[in-house]
């Protein structure tokens, strides 16, 4: 017999599955929690972590900010900024100056004797500024971190955890910053925007440092100059013409300098002037954070005729146009002001866009042609132009024959010449002593400007006083009056040349 050996049975019973049990992943954890830390304490240094802080005579701004490479950034705006390689950290220090604070400014001006302990007084205003800014710092990581912790984990244990290590993170990056700190680092500071001329400005920082009892007398000595300046143009001699004259102030190429806004403050109450004309370049980047430079336009109580220069902006034209007192001038568009009736145009090269390819002379002329076409047609119509306005001379030569008189800028030095076909240029110079350009010669640039004497039945022009006031830390003062050829008296010399009967006032320097 034969045994059969049965297979065996399948089981056909469904086995269970087996799952590997999830292991806990500590980094991700630390990744998400460091995530809400470093967010946290931005926030919190963004929202509350700024302090207001008097250093001497100007009002700053103080706060801490994540960085790479740390040091420290202090923004004069709208000039540019300064940067100092000042310490090592993941966090830099920014400074921001707001204004100059008028009483403490002036204090210094009266009392120039206080130069003398200014850096003392600096340097406590920034170690009382630092030490406000490290407590509110403090608080504003702590409050950040921990609120954002409270809304990402709903656990007030994680949030205070949160809070905890960004307090320690600020700990350890102001021990770094304390243990990097780089005191020198003042002697190589780097520049940009407008300030990419300071070196110029301020000489070499190195001997500033060392020679520091020599510049605190330069500088009080730079700051009475100024303020003997302010009080020079305050007492020019204001010439008396008949009363029927309309006066009118030509300025130009004021370049950002706003000490220009005092000087046509005090001409315009000596000399009872009726109307300022501005022939450009009152901007240097013409940006719009330079607009609040402008705002003193408002303040001077008389009508401001303008037309835009090289170096202003569109921005700049159209935030002029909001000033109740400002009449923009462009595309040969005409008005009366003051009994006088004047047309100007915009230079249409706007220089300090690279992008552009700048039109030339050919530009130029093209404009000029654009508004002698706008002074035929006024004529036509019955209403003649009395004063034209450009900014370059190459425009304001083609409006020759078309108006009495056409003024304008540009070139930063006074001219007179009559051209062919009878017109009249009075070229102004610079109202700004050339701005920050001023220091790149070997003198600094003086600050022009004149005032024109108009008849009121003629409108035609009578006399001007072109005065001339030194540049930087110089306190000279001159004022000469000049006839135009048709009042001049027989025999006498021509405008181009220095007449006898000029009147000079003249203030020598310290």
């Amino acid at each position: 017999m034969t045994n059969r050996i049965r297979p065996a049975r399948r089981d056909t019973r469904r086995l269970p599955v087996l799952e590997l049990a999830t292991r806990p992943r500590p980094w991700l954890r630390a990744l998400g929690l460091t995530a809400v830390v470093l967010a946290g304490a931005w926030l919190g240094l963004l929202i509350v972590g700024n302090v207001r802080a008097p250093v001497g005579p100007v009002n700053t701004t103080m706060a801490l900010r994540p960085s790479l490479t740390g040091g420290t950034k202090i923004n004069i705006s709208p000039l540019g900024a300064l940067t100092l390689d000042s310490h090592v950290a993941p966090v830099r220090l920014d400074v921001n100056v707001d204004q100059l604070d008028p009483l403490r400014s002036q204090a210094l001006v009266d009392h120039p004797e206080r130069i003398s302990g200014l850096q003392d007084e600096v340097a406590r205003d920034v170690e009382h500024g630092t030490l406000d800014l490290a407590v509110r710092s403090c608080a504003a990581v702590l409050a950040g971190a921990t609120a954002l912790g409270l809304a990402v984990y709903r656990s007030p244990r994680r949030a205070l955890a949160a809070g905890g290590l960004a307090l320690t993170l600020l700990a350890a990056s102001g021990a770094s910053a304390y243990a990097t700190w780089n005191p020198k680092s003042v002697l190589e500071p780097k520049f940009s925007g407008l300030l990419t001329s300071a070196p110029a400005v301020v000489g070499n920082a190195r001997s500033i440092v060392t020679d520091f009892d020599v510049y605190q007398k330069e500088l009080a000595r730079l700051v009475t100059n100024v303020t003997k300046l302010y009080d020079v143009t305050s007492t020019l001699p204001a010439y008396q013409p008949d009363p029927s004259t309309i006066r009118v102030l030509h300025v130009s190429d004021i370049h950002l300098n706003p000490a220009s806004w005092k000087i046509i403050a005090s001409l315009v109450e000596q000399y009872k002037v009726n109307v300022i004309v501005d022939s450009g370049d009152t901007m240097d980047h013409g940006i719009a954070a330079e607009n609040g430079f402008l705002d003193p336009i408002q303040d001077l109580g008389v009508p401001y005729v303008w037309v835009r220069g090289n170096h202003d902006s569109r921005t700049t034209q159209r935030y002029l146009e909001r000033m109740k007192n400002v009449h923009v001038l462009d595309d040969g568009r005409a008005q009366t002001v003051a009994g006088l009736r004047f047309a100007g145009i915009g230079d249409p090269q706007f220089t300090p866009d690279r992008s552009v390819a700048a039109g030339g002379d050919a530009a130029e002329q093209l404009a000029g042609d654009r508004l002698a076409s706008a002074l035929r047609d006024q004529r036509a119509a019955g209403t003649p132009v009395d004063v034209a306005i450009a900014h370059e001379p190459s425009a304001a030569r083609e409006t020759d024959g078309g108006v009495p008189l056409v003024l304008c800028g540009h070139l930063h030095h006074e001219g007179d010449e009559m051209l062919p076909y009878g017109t009249r240029l009075r070229m102004e110079g610079s109202t700004g002593g050339s701005g920050l350009r001023a220091v790149e010669r070997s003198y600094p640039a003086p600050i022009e400007a004149s005032i024109l004497y108009f008849d009121r039945d003629s409108r035609r022009l009578q006399a001007w006083d072109a005065i001339k006031l030194g540049g930087l830390g110089e306190t000279t003062a001159e004022v000469s009056r000049h006839l135009a050829d048709e009042n001049r008296p027989k025999g006498a010399p021509s405008t181009g040349t220095p007449s006898p009967s000029s009147t000079r006032s003249s203030a020598p320097p310290p």
